[in-house]
């Protein structure tokens, strides 16, 4: 949606009137999403501060954690972040000796990250209070509730080669 100013027109009359729902978008849930989003990450970016470490940080750690051995290409696949991005906060990772990154068998230019124990370590450390709040969440919840709300975040996510509508 293009904004839409004129050189020549006074200040914008503010809005005082808070947005409300519509047929086509719901506020509240929005809010809830950027709340819930907001303290889920809370937990993790206290202790990865205390480390000179960041939410990048914190992603790549967790998808070498989950998939051990998988390439820089997959974890930039994965992340879709820029190879720039990656290789700053990979570097530290490596540097500070939470991950290995070592050279591919058959390919020697292909790269494979793996965990350290120090790096299992911080994984688990920025995992368990997440899955408190999560366990904390689901209290009383069936697994039909719980397959619900995972089957909602899955169709959250960008499906390959597409983009909200």
């Amino acid at each position: 949606m293009a904004r839409q100013t004129s050189p020549k027109a006074g200040k914008p009359e503010p809005l005082k009137l808070p947005m409300e729902n519509t047929e086509t978008i719901d506020f509240e849930i929005i809010e809830l999403l950027f709340f819930s989003y907001r303290d889920f990450v809370s937990d993790p970016d206290a202790i990865l501060a205390e480390i000179g470490f960041g939410r990048a940080h914190h992603r790549v750690v967790h998808f070498v954690n989950r998939n051990p051995g998988m390439t820089v290409a997959d974890l930039l696949d994965t992340l879709k972040i820029t190879k720039q991005s990656l290789a700053r906060v990979l570097k530290q990772l490596i540097d500070s000796g939470y991950i290995r990154q070592i050279a591919g068998p058959e390919d020697r230019r292909q790269r494979k990250l793996y965990p350290t124990k120090l790096g299992r370590e911080l994984a688990l450390a920025l995992a368990e209070p997440q899955s408190r709040r999560i366990e904390r969440a689901f209290d009383g919840a069936s697994p039909e509730v719980r397959e619900g709300i995972k089957a909602f975040l899955r169709g959250m996510r960008n499906r390959p080669n597409s983009r909200a509508d």
